[in-house]
């Protein structure tokens, strides 16, 4: 029995050491099979016809391990709207397998944290996605000079990429993006800005001063609909707008868990830092008082994003909450990288999933 027993575990020691030794060739073997399913993914084609919102980044300017700059993909039919492009949106959405040369661009604000992650948006999908056209880029007033900027700032990397890859990989009429400024009439507090193929897209306008303008976006499709709120403080207009909706995808800010910032910075010395956890919760909107514009606009379902502070702890989820729960009653959610909102047409079911856990 015993030398049984200390055969064993030289056949197990002996299986180990070739395990090690062979975890190279078996890491590469996993790769090429990981990579070829990746590179063949699309989300797009795969989904039910309907309303879909995939979150590729459901952060805010502070850093988080687990949340990109805020960007949210709406998926109507086959065509893809980008709302908004924040830092590291361009990478969740390839790791989502979400993206399409089929595609534009909406901007709510001019914010940073918006607008940083364009450039690379825009080169994924001119290269990666063999895109024959520059991306458009819709916003309200002032997206032109945004738009301009990027292109200034990236015209000598798509000079590069073109003479690497040659004009077939690489366009050069392709490159880049053109902006689609849209403006309000006088007086008018939403405006229509894309009607076609069964969807109907309306940005309105937020409040989110002093920054100006600051608009939401609400989307119909075959039935189905849901808003999208930028930034902005509790506003009546968007209230309007998302009277009856599917869904309704707003921003957050716990200002509890923001005063602990606050009084964190001044522990630390830092004024400056303080004085900005000082201000922001006056152009952000708390997940109670969110909960409360969802209960009154009638909305089916409720999803919180653009989470501020950030979570690193479960457990901070409910004093991010606070009584949110209790005053709306329907599906409530607080969105993280990944997640896909599916509202298929012909019907009233909203399914949630996420992409990449």
């Amino acid at each position: 029995m015993k030398r049984i027993f200390t055969g064993l575990l030289i056949l197990v020691a002996l299986l180990a050491v070739g395990l090690f030794v062979m975890r190279g060739q078996i890491a590469v073997a996993v790769m090429k099979r990981a990579s070829a399913h990746t590179m063949s993914q699309d989300v797009i084609r795969d989904l039910p016809d309907g309303l879909h919102a995939a979150i590729c980044g459901s952060g805010a300017p502070l850093p988080d391990a687990d949340r990109a700059g805020p960007c949210t993909a709406i998926i109507a039919g086959k065509r893809l709207f980008v709302v908004d492009a924040g830092e590291s949106a361009a990478r969740t959405m390839g790791r989502m397998g979400v993206g399409s040369a089929n595609s534009l661009v909406l901007l709510t604000h001019f914010h940073s944290d918006h607008i940083d992650g364009l450039g690379n948006l825009s080169i994924q999908r001119w290269v990666g996605m063999s895109a024959t056209t520059p991306l458009e880029v819709h916003g309200p007033a002032g997206v032109e000079r945004v738009v301009a900027g990027f292109n200034e700032a990236y015209a000598l990397d798509a000079g590069y990429r073109t003479a690497h890859h040659g004009p077939v990989v690489a366009p050069p009429a392709a490159a880049g993006m053109v902006a689609r400024p849209f403006t309000f009439a006088d007086g008018a507090d939403s405006v229509v800005v894309l009607d076609e193929d069964g969807v109907k897209i309306t940005a309105f306008r937020v409040d989110h001063g002093p920054v100006e303008p600051a608009v939401g976006y609400r989307f119909d499709y075959k039935g189905r609909s849901l808003v999208v709120s930028g930034d902005t403080s509790a506003s009546p207009n968007l209230t309007r707008q998302a009277t009856g909706v599917d869904l309704l995808i707003h921003e957050a800010l716990a200002p509890n868990l923001v005063a602990i910032l606050h009084d964190g910075a001044l522990a630390a010395g830092s004024p400056n830092r303080a004085k900005i956890f000082a201000d922001i919760p006056d152009y952000h909107t708390s997940p109670e008082a969110v909960a409360g514009i969802a209960k009154a606009a009638g909305v089916k379902a409720l999803l919180l994003t653009h989470i501020l502070p950030p979570l690193p702890i479960k457990a901070l989820e409910g004093p991010f909450l606070g009584d949110s729960r209790k005053i709306y009653s329907g599906p409530l959610w607080i969105a993280r990288d990944g997640d896909l909102i599916s509202l298929p047409a012909g019907g009233s079911d909203i399914t949630r999933k996420n992409l990449l856990h």
